[in-house]
C-alpha cells in the first residue's frame, strides 16, 4: 500500500514544496518533461508523488482521492464546506504568505473599516437601486466573513483574474482578493480596509479525513511525519 502526497505542480509553490521536504530528508522530483505530471519520492518509502494544480488539491483531499496535500490554507477554507470535518492540518510551512483582504477606492475618504462599508453600502443601494459590488473569487470566505461582521448590503461578483482592475472598469465598487505587497492594490487606487485581513494564508500540509487508511498506511504516515518532525 501507498499514500498519495499532492504537491503543486508548476511555479514557485512546488519548488517551495520541494525545498521544504528536502530540509527533512525527503525528495520529491518531477520525472519526464515539464508537461507530465509525473513524480518521484526519496527518503521514505510508501510515498507516491501526485502533482496537482493547488485549486484541485483540497477538492482531491476532500474526497478521499489523496491522502496529503500541499497547497494554501485559503483554497481549502473556501473551496471545502466545513473544512474541519474533510480535512486535518499538519503544518504550516512558512512560505506563500497572502492575506486575503477586502479593498475600497482611496477615494472613499471617509470608508476606512467595515462598519464604514456598511453604512455607504446601505446609501449606495439606496441611491443606486441595487447592490454595492464586490469583486472575488473568494465567495465562501468574503460570505462568511461579512456575515459574522454585520454588512449585508452587497453583492458579490465573480472574478478570477485581474480583480484589482474591476472598480476602475466599473465592474464593481470593493474588491475582495489576496495580497502579499499591496503594490497591485496601491497601483490601482485601492486601500484596505483597517481591522486585519480576512484570513492569513500560506501553504500547508494537509491530510484527508475522507481518504482510506489501512493499517500499513497510518504506518507510513507515522514514518513520514517523524521523519519531517510533525506530530502524528
Amino acid at each position: 500500500m501507498t499514500i498519495k502526497l499532492g504537491v503543486p505542480s508548476k511555479g514557485r509553490l512546488m519548488e517551495k514544496t520541494f525545498d521544504w521536504f528536502a530540509h527533512r530528508g525527503v525528495t520529491l522530483s518531477r520525472t519526464g518533461s515539464d508537461r507530465e505530471y509525473a513524480g518521484a519520492v526519496a527518503g521514505i518509502e510508501g510515498v507516491e508523488l501526485v502533482l496537482l494544480s493547488a485549486g484541485e488539491i483540497p477538492r482531491e483531499l476532500s474526497e478521499g482521492r489523496i491522502h496529503l496535500g500541499v497547497t494554501g490554507s485559503d483554497l481549502v477554507r473556501e473551496k471545502l464546506g466545513l473544512w474541519e470535518e474533510q480535512v486535518r492540518e499538519l503544518a504550516p510551512m512558512g512560505f506563500g504568505h497572502a492575506d486575503l483582504i477586502i479593498a475600497v477606492p482611496k477615494a472613499w475618504v471617509d470608508v476606512t473599516t467595515l462598519d464604514d462599508l456598511d453604512a455607504v453600502a446601505a446609501a449606495f443601494r439606496r441611491q443606486h437601486g441595487f447592490r454595492l459590488r464586490i469583486a472575488t473569487k473568494y465567495h465562501r470566505l468574503i460570505r462568511d466573513h461579512l456575515r459574522e461582521q454585520g454588512v449585508a448590503d452587497y453583492q458579490l461578483v465573480d472574478s478570477q483574474g485581474a480583480t484589482e482592475g474591476t472598480v476602475k472598469n466599473e465592474t464593481a465598487e470593493a474588491i475582495a482578493d489576496i495580497t502579499s505587497t499591496g503594490e497591485t492594490l496601491r497601483a490601482n487606487h485601492l486601500k484596505i480596509l483597517a481591522g486585519g485581513p480576512v484570513h492569513r494564508s500560506q501553504a500547508t500540509l494537509f491530510k484527508s479525513r475522507k481518504a482510506d487508511w489501512p493499517k500499513d498506511d497510518r504506518a507510513t504516515l507515522k514514518a513520514l511525519l517523524r521523519q519531517l518532525g510533525l506530530d502524528g
